[in-house]
């Protein structure tokens, strides 16, 4: 996953369609975190940044009809993380207008402090990466048995050391290796059926 991969077109086609409950459930199930973090990330308070969060689902719903698919012209991310940063200007500029007590002055500035707007597409990006990983390894996982996951959790993830972890689950080192490449192989597929042609 060391590229970025592209949001995947069918589904973008699907949320167009506001009936389609199964796209739009998918779409917000992928994209819901990523927001709700780069809103905590620039100060927003938790239900500000939820707030925020069905702001911009509320605008994409609205405009993905006008959404231009054109590379040329940007990814879907990089317009979902516009629209994300324009109406976080947007709230921060009417508090500024209109005050609220909500006990935090300095939200302004640390989103004026923040670095340009390229290194927030790439926090983005990484966050949109991290998110895509859990959500993929929450929808294999049933299909594992419960040592197997763990093999490739506690090396692949946590960082355990595998002679360690094939001792407290009473595997080899081979099985625990094995185990950890068939769920990551596993979980790579379902990342690529998402983000597929």
């Amino acid at each position: 996953m060391s590229e970025s991969p592209e949001t995947r077109s069918s589904l973008l086609v699907r949320i167009r369609d506001p009936q389609d409950e199964r796209a739009w459930t998918e779409f917000m199930d992928i994209y819901t975190p990523l927001v709700y973090q780069l809103a905590r990330r620039r100060g927003f308070q938790d239900a500000d940044a939820d707030d925020l969060t069905q702001d911009v689902f509320r605008a994409v719903a609205a405009a993905i009809d006008r959404w231009d698919p054109d590379p040329a012209k940007g990814s879907f991310r990089g317009w979902l993380f516009r629209i994300a940063r324009n109406l976080m200007i947007n709230s921060l500029n009417s508090r500024r207008r209109h005050p609220q007590g909500s006990g935090d002055t300095g939200v302004n500035r640390l989103l004026e402090e923040k670095a340009a707007p390229s290194d927030d597409t790439a926090l983005f990006d990484e966050e949109y990466k991290r998110r895509l990983f859990h959500w993929a390894a929450d929808q294999v996982k049933g299909e594992f048995r419960p040592a197997t996951w763990q093999a490739f959790w506690r090396t692949g993830v946590e960082g355990q050391p595998m002679q360690g972890v094939a001792d407290s689950l009473g595997l080899s080192v081979g099985a625990v290796y094995i185990a950890r490449c068939r769920v990551m192989a596993r979980i790579k597929q379902k990342i690529e059926q998402v983000e597929g042609e």
